[in-house]
């Protein structure tokens, strides 16, 4: 069945680096699939396949910590024709935290800025690598496992199959997603 998601649809938040891509500002032992700026970026495999396929069941968009200067054409070259984007925010939507700990810097993407455009948090998905980057929305994380380069990687095909699993479920936030993996 193929069919375009309208707003009824729910709708799937995706982390870019680490998550559909890695890049580095050196290379990782291969030819990178392209460059953008001072990065080599190399797609996670099946990216393209993936997004076609999301596309189908969710209204898609993009959340990451990077910059436009970056996300964007980044995007643009991992992104397959059909697929439109509902969004696609950068950093600067991000809410800048200092960890207590190691002082690092932090980027949360807070979902209340998702439901501040009229999205029902019960039926928003947000995948992302980085766990602390949605501290108060733990019930809308799936968590995927850090892509660093490499050329054999299947968590894409298995985030599919879950996704498709849990498509129809009424409230994703009741779902308990950590250990999704175990079951494909």
């Amino acid at each position: 069945m193929n069919r375009t998601p309208d707003a009824s649809h729910p709708l799937l938040i995706l982390d870019l680096d680490e998550t559909l891509l890695h890049a580095s500002e050196t290379p990782v032992g291969r030819e990178a699939d392209f460059r953008v700026g001072p990065f080599h970026v190399y797609e996670r495999p099946s990216v393209r396949d993936f997004l076609s396929d999301v596309a189908i069941l969710f209204r898609v968009a993009v959340w990451t910590s990077a910059t436009s200067g970056f996300a964007v054409p980044a995007l643009r070259a991992i992104a397959p024709p059909a697929v439109r984007f509902e969004f696609v925010w950068t950093r600067d939507r991000c809410t800048r935290r200092i960890d207590q700990e190691t002082r690092k810097v932090l980027w949360v993407k807070d979902l209340k800025k998702v439901k501040g455009r009229g999205e029902r948090l019960e039926q928003v998905l947000m995948v992302d690598d980085t766990p602390a980057k949605l501290q108060r929305q733990y019930g809308n994380l799936i968590r995927i496992q850090p892509y660093l380069g490499s050329e054999v990687d299947g968590e894409l095909l298995a985030l599919l199959s879950y996704l498709r699993e849990i498509c129809p479920e009424p409230n994703y936030r009741r779902i308990e997603k950590r250990g999704w993996r175990s079951r494909f």
